[in-house]
């Protein structure tokens, strides 16, 4: 595979309006959820498309009533930088891993109380 820095590459921007800000979010949620079965041979996921895809609506789900037009930018560029170092294969197995973690780890749930943690040996 070649590496090439400026795959997906898009230029920042700005949002005109709420309408121009919906379409954006809108088409960066369907990069996303078309893009989950290359994830999934890219990374060897051993989780069926339907559970990244239901992640990926729950990210998305994350930011719905945010009521600022520059935070809805930025959650955006934030969201396409990420999208692009996932398809460019530039993250390893863990960073794609974070967002599944407390579904198939018990223990990476963080503990109840201070005193816990602390006997555990966590921070």
């Amino acid at each position: 595979m070649v590496i090439n820095p400026t795959y997906l590459a898009q230029r920042t921007r700005q949002s005109v309006n709420w309408n121009d800000a919906k379409r954006r979010v809108i088409h960066s949620y369907r990069d996303w959820v078309r893009s989950a079965p290359e994830i999934q041979t890219m990374y060897s996921l051993n989780m069926p498309i339907s559970a990244l895809r239901t992640k990926m609506r729950q990210e998305f789900e994350r930011h719905r009533y945010v009521k600022d037009i520059p935070v809805v930018d930025k959650l955006l560029f934030q969201s396409h930088a990420e999208f692009q170092e996932t398809l460019n294969y530039w993250k390893q197995l863990p960073h794609v891993l974070k967002y599944f973690r407390a579904e198939e780890d018990p223990k990476a749930r963080l503990p109840q109380n201070f005193m816990s943690g602390f006997l555990e040996g966590r921070n």
